[in-house]
């Protein structure tokens, strides 16, 4: 007797399977996305907290005998030297603040926007205003407060 079927995968089998790899990735591409879009939130509040601690801690150990301050932008923060930020520094210090997160919002001192900037005191460490800064991503949200004393925590 002569074997007239052929070993092979059919068409329709093919199309099987096809289906089923296009509904796992419906399912599992999504949670990837915003697995990766809360990653990049807490980079970025990782950012903006070494910033401000990095700009207080150069303050109290007199680096160069000067203040150093936080600009905060919707896409960077900056660490700036002294009490006033002035944007063609060029020893400000740019860290940028990777998409889709950015600062949403920034209140210091009772006054919010965009933006803003603070500095910190030599002698005492504390910031010219406490306030907080809202990183927020498509999903995600965190705030970062700035106490009266200079420490930045993430609520």
């Amino acid at each position: 007797m002569i074997n007239r079927y052929k070993q092979g995968i059919t068409t329709v089998e093919l199309l099987i399977v096809i289906v089923v790899l296009g509904i796992i990735f419906s399912i599992v591409f999504p949670q990837f996305s915003k697995i990766r879009e809360n990653q990049v939130l807490k980079n970025g509040v990782a950012d903006v907290l070494s910033s401000i601690n990095k700009a207080r801690s150069q303050t109290l150990s007199s680096l160069n005998s000067s203040e150093y301050g936080v600009r905060f932008e919707s896409d960077k923060v900056i660490i700036f030297k002294g009490k006033v930020f002035s944007d063609v520094d060029p020893t400000n210090e740019i860290i940028n603040i990777t998409m889709p997160a950015n600062i949403t919002n920034t209140t210091l001192g009772g006054i919010s926007g965009i933006s803003g900037d603070m500095y910190f005191n030599r002698l005492s460490g504390t910031p010219s205003a406490d306030g907080a800064i809202t990183l927020s991503t498509t999903n995600y949200s965190k705030i970062i407060t700035i106490s009266a004393t200079g420490v930045a925590s993430v609520n």
